[in-house]
């Protein structure tokens, strides 16, 4: 899945004219030697964190069907995940990178989330909205500062962005439709019967005609009597 929105991420970039004029769109960390490497004007949007949004569990499964509206498979439900990038600007002067950041902060803010045209992969297959936030108030992840310590580089301009996408859950086939009704067959086990104890009436080999539902003579508790008749 995280792939899937590296491709449309960079896809959505692309079709803002980045590339037209040079500009290169790459996942890479923005480190000091990555930077020292780079020879043309540059977006980079580093992914730095991912975390599951809970709150959007599911539980259950969901029934995938054929053209014939028969069950071939059952899916469980997808599990949400918000991943956050850090998109920066790179170019050799600071004015160029300002205008750079301010084109893509343009193409990110113009839609709330990803063109379903831009999808592929179990994205595509799933038919869920893909949600972006673009320098939101976003929490549970490390803040702009820390990631650039960690990078080891200094601070320069960025935008956060957030994307909430879904995880595919995994799929079980299903067992082929039953287009026969029940069939149920008896074996012969008054031999046995002392033996393994099967019946429910005592002394009773053979049920008759009506099956075990028939009324059958019980014996009674000892000190009961029946109606109009002796105790036995």
């Amino acid at each position: 899945m995280i792939h899937e929105v590296d491709e449309a991420l960079r896809l959505l970039l692309t079709e803002s004219g980045l590339p037209e004029r040079g500009v290169e769109v790459v996942f890479d960390p923005p480190t000091r030697d990555w930077a020292a490497r780079r020879n043309a004007p540059t977006v980079s949007v580093f992914l730095y964190g991912i975390r599951e949004d809970v709150a959007r569990r599911l539980g259950g499964d969901v029934e995938e069907h054929d053209g014939d509206g028969v069950v071939v498979a059952r899916h469980s439900a997808p599990r949400w995940f918000e991943l956050a990038y850090l998109v920066t600007a790179w170019t050799n002067r600071p004015q160029d990178e300002h205008r750079l950041l301010s084109e893509v902060l343009r193409c990110l803010t113009s839609t709330d989330a990803l063109p379903a045209r831009l999808l592929t992969g179990t994205l595509a297959q799933l038919g869920l909205t893909v949600g972006l936030d673009t320098a939101g108030q976003g929490d549970g992840m490390p803040s702009v500062s820390d990631v650039w310590s960690a990078l080891g580089g200094e601070l320069k301009p960025s935008v956060d962005l957030r994307v909430r996408a879904p995880l595919a859950g995994e799929r079980s086939p299903a067992g082929p439709p039953v287009t026969e009704g029940l069939v149920v067959r008896a074996a012969d086990t008054a031999q046995g019967a002392d033996r393994e104890r099967r019946l429910r009436y005592r002394e009773t080999a053979d049920p008759g005609p009506n099956g075990f539902a028939a009324p059958r003579e019980r014996p009674l508790p000892p000190g009961r009597r029946r109606r109009g008749g002796a105790a036995r």
